[in-house]
């Protein structure tokens, strides 16, 4: 167990040993072998619901207002190791300075992106792809807040709530880059670079900002040409999370952040992530592209 886990990473871990002891516990109801669902789970709890459940088994709560619903719930699992009890009541304390520089940011954020900050200050490694923009990590500033003045008009938000999000963007970079043993690969569309965020001088300073990134020993970045193999539509990310599970995330078209944690997802964008690292460019030629960018 990992004891020097953030908030989020105590969450998930609590959320998976507990589905896995749901899943797992002495069947209830009339046709199962084993386990029980989540409905039976709960049933005769107050304050705890079904969808509640699915979260915590998520990772996005835990049990802080009632931690004596954690252990009537594991009495009802039938655990009975005073260890086990002991070690979940123990994740189930938020880590004490964990994610409390996001609650300035929480009302700004779109749904599942304070989940997905918090995994993503967990990770180990980062795979990232994006076609048409550049990666939000590899962001300056000044293109992050023309990238949403650019948007500004059509989805009708206020100066503040740019503000707020350039602030969150700047200081997501800053606490995953600067992270000692995480490592972040990235492929950018060709578009991503070409199509203008800003002015010329915010283009030029962005190129020489992923230059300088993709010089660091812990930073791959690669641009997937036009004309160069198979690319995939959309954006995504996946998290490496060591002993936890690995998760994708993905953006639905209404601006929410999803992941997940299920094998076969997360099998199948690593597999689309490693056809475009084989058809772009390698990593010095992705230097020698953004200096052409740059007119150097």
């Amino acid at each position: 167990m990992a004891a020097r886990r953030g908030a989020t990473g105590r969450r998930l871990e609590l959320g998976i040993q507990l589905r896995q002891l749901r899943e797992n516990c002495p069947p209830v109801e009339d046709g199962r072998a084993r386990g029980m669902t989540r409905k039976a789970a709960v049933r005769g709890f107050r304050q705890l619901s079904e969808a509640s459940l699915a979260r915590i088994e998520n990772g996005e709560l835990n049990f802080r207002r009632n931690a004596g619903d954690l252990r009537t719930l594991l009495k009802r699992y039938a655990v009975d190791d005073d260890e086990l009890i002991e070690q979940l009541v123990e994740l189930n304390r938020e880590a004490p300075t964990s994610d409390d520089w996001l609650t300035q940011f929480r009302a700004f954020m779109p749904a599942g992106m304070p989940h997905y900050v918090g995994l993503e200050a967990e990770a180990i490694e980062i795979l990232a792809y994006h076609p048409t923009v550049v990666y939000g990590l590899l962001q300056t500033e000044d293109y992050a807040r023309a990238l949403f003045e650019v948007q500004r008009p059509v989805e009708d938000t206020t100066s503040e709530f740019i503000q707020r999000n350039v602030d969150l963007r700047m200081e997501r970079k800053r606490r995953v880059l600067e992270r000692d043993g995480v490592r972040l690969r990235v492929i950018l569309g060709e578009a991503a670079l070409r199509i203008p965020v800003g002015d010329e001088d915010t283009m030029h300073e962005q190129y020489r900002e992923i230059i300088k990134l993709a010089r660091a020993d812990h930073i791959q970045v690669q641009v997937l040409p036009f004309k160069r193999g198979y690319r995939a539509s959309n954006d995504f990310a996946i998290l490496n999370l060591g002993e936890l599970p690995s998760r994708v995330q993905t953006d639905n078209a209404w601006g929410a952040v999803s992941t997940s944690d299920k094998p076969r997802e997360v099998d199948r964008f690593t597999r689309r992530f490693n056809a475009m690292v084989g058809a772009a460019l390698g990593l010095e030629e992705t230097i020698e592209f953004l200096e052409a960018l740059t007119g150097k």
